[in-house]
């Protein structure tokens, strides 16, 4: 299924995930168990919710499962470390943000001083 189809739709059933996917919903709900990133929301009936990137990650998990021959816990260790580089990426650009932030900060001090 294209980007643009799965954008079409919020969330999806277990079922037109297993069609999407071409894996079995017990393995949908097993890799839940298994990969702490995955945690589609669930509805008041308990029935799963997934959205767009809870498939994207589905897809994923197989890529590592089937194409790289990973174990779960080889594909577990290797997203997390993804994840894991996502975030610290984001940290430091997150902290770049705040010192330019401050910079700017003390350059209008500095400016609203030499006006005073």
């Amino acid at each position: 299924m294209t980007k643009k189809a799965l954008d079409e739709k919020r969330y999806y059933a277990i079922s037109e995930v297993s069609k999407i996917t071409g894996l079995e919903a017990y393995v949908l709900r097993y890799w839940e168990k298994e990969f702490p990133v995955l945690r589609p929301k669930k509805n008041r009936g308990g029935n799963r919710l997934y959205t767009a990137k809870d498939i994207e990650l589905i897809n994923r998990i197989n890529h590592l499962r089937t194409r790289e021959k990973l174990t779960i816990a080889g594909a577990r260790t290797k997203l997390m470390m993804k994840r894991t580089a996502e975030k610290q990426t984001h940290m430091v650009g997150s902290a770049k943000i705040k010192t330019l932030a401050g910079q700017i900060r003390r350059d209008i001090e500095d400016i609203l001083k030499f006006f005073s």
